[in-house]
């Protein structure tokens, strides 16, 4: 099928029936989430992770994953404004677009400085691009390391302070990207700011978390430069780590501490309530020590 004719199914379907979707980081925190509501949108979901061969730092992978899909949602791993992540995001996205993959949906951070290479890379790409730029997860604090500190030390140690955040659920995000891929080219050449309803300190958070498990749980505040070090025993590589604190020190300097509309516009509905989040994660014994 030529390029005009791959477009012109899209405008006038909608893009989902036939529509093959390739998720990048499908097992992981938003993939899985975005490959769910794919599949329940009628899409074909394809997987690509190390598990099913395509790797994010190795080119000769990529096309495997990328030819004969319609569309790819485009999740870079540790973070989409760690070093190296341009050039990757870019170069994929060329290949992408020259096996007639065009149209690309980019997962980054709002307010996030260090991630705007990244998207200019997308844009530069030539692809039909869409980037959602999301707030902090609210499961960041039910899955992985955060995690675990507080289902097995019963404290969380984060570089926040008494910046206030509004949580948004990852199923919000996956909704999101879902639908901006279905809904022909309205967000194509769009970047959609996401946010939760309302606006939370992560002490504020860890005692809602308290509060619906029964746990004394508890919240420290540390400086950012000293927070390398619970990444390295996270198991956070080095140069990594490095990255990441330096994105801390800027994003949680308090410029998210306002909401976005990106839910609601997309959505029709507001975005989950974090409350509802914590309800539903505590009945189902996550941080149960």
């Amino acid at each position: 099928m030529t390029d005009t004719a791959r477009n012109a199914t899209r405008n006038t379907t909608g893009g989902t029936p036939g529509m093959t979707l390739v998720v990048t980081g499908a097992s992981g925190r938003t993939g899985s989430r975005v490959a769910r509501a794919a599949a329940a949108a009628g899409l074909t979901v394809r997987a690509a992770s190390r598990a099913t061969g395509f790797d994010w730092w190795d080119p000769a992978t990529w096309a495997d994953a990328l030819r004969g899909a319609d569309a790819a949602y485009l999740a870079v791993p540790s973070d989409v404004g760690a070093p190296g992540a341009a050039e990757a995001v870019g170069a994929l996205a060329r290949e992408a677009v020259g096996l007639g993959v065009r149209r690309l949906v980019l997962l980054s951070a709002r307010g996030e400085d260090q991630a705007l290479p990244t998207e200019e890379a997308l844009r530069a790409s030539g692809a039909d691009w869409t980037v959602v730029r999301s707030a902090w997860f609210a499961q960041n604090l039910s899955e992985g390391p955060l995690a675990a500190e507080l289902r097995d030390r019963g404290e969380l140690v984060f570089p926040a302070g008494e910046v206030r955040e509004p949580f948004v659920d990852v199923r919000d995000v996956a909704d999101v990207v879902v639908a901006a891929l279905t809904a022909g080219d309205r967000y194509a050449g769009r970047t959609l700011a996401l946010s939760g309803r309302r606006l939370l300190t992560f002490g504020e958070a860890v005692a809602e978390i308290a509060a619906a498990t029964g746990r004394p749980l508890a919240y420290r505040s540390v400086a950012t430069r000293d927070y390398g070090e619970a990444l390295a025993a996270f198991g956070v590589p080095p140069r990594e780590a490095e990255a990441l604190t330096g994105i801390f020190g800027t994003l949680l300097d308090g410029r998210n501490a306002h909401l976005s509309d990106g839910v609601r516009e997309v959505l029709g509905r507001a975005p989950r309530d974090f409350s509802g989040f914590v309800r539903e994660a505590a009945a189902a014994g996550t941080w149960k020590a």
